[in-house]
């Protein structure tokens, strides 16, 4: 169960980009989540993700010899709808706009996100992604208030 949970359901073994398809995987539902109910419940979502994550990839961990195996992509997940929940509303060039910024901060691995992706055990697996994911928001957040509602409503 925990292999299943850490990889989304096996996303994380399609190639090439497990983490990208990680990513994309975890778009559609935060995506809805954010049309239906709005950014905090994306939050909440990434909190339960996060901790469900952490427990998943801790036990995962345990049964391989890789400090950050590429398979597991539920830390992908948890960092998108973090990203997602810095959207003031749902728009798809808001939520493209977060995908985009999350994984050029998950790749680039700046500042906070290197530092963390340099962290043993589940802490470093998911804490980049969460960072990068906060990153991602941020952005968006400073977006909003620059750029017109249609492309932030």
């Amino acid at each position: 169960m925990t292999r299943a949970i850490a990889s989304l359901l096996g996303a994380g073994f399609l190639r090439p980009g497990p983490g990208t398809w990680g990513s994309i995987a975890a778009v559609v539902p935060g995506a809805a989540l954010l049309a239906l109910a709005g950014p905090l419940t994306v939050a909440a979502g990434a909190v339960l993700l996060t901790a469900l994550g952490w427990w998943a990839t801790t036990r995962e961990l345990a049964r391989t010899t890789d400090a950050d195996p590429q398979w597991i992509v539920i830390d992908e997940a948890a960092g998108m709808w973090v990203a997602l929940a810095g959207l003031p509303a749902f728009g798809w060039a808001g939520v493209l706009a977060a995908c985009v910024l999350f994984r050029l901060f998950d790749i680039a691995k700046p500042g906070p996100v290197g530092w963390a992706d340099r962290q043993g055990g589940a802490t470093g697996v998911m804490l980049d992604d969460l960072l990068a994911g906060a990153l991602a928001a941020l952005v968006l957040v400073a977006l909003a208030f620059v750029l017109p509602t249609e492309w932030f409503p």
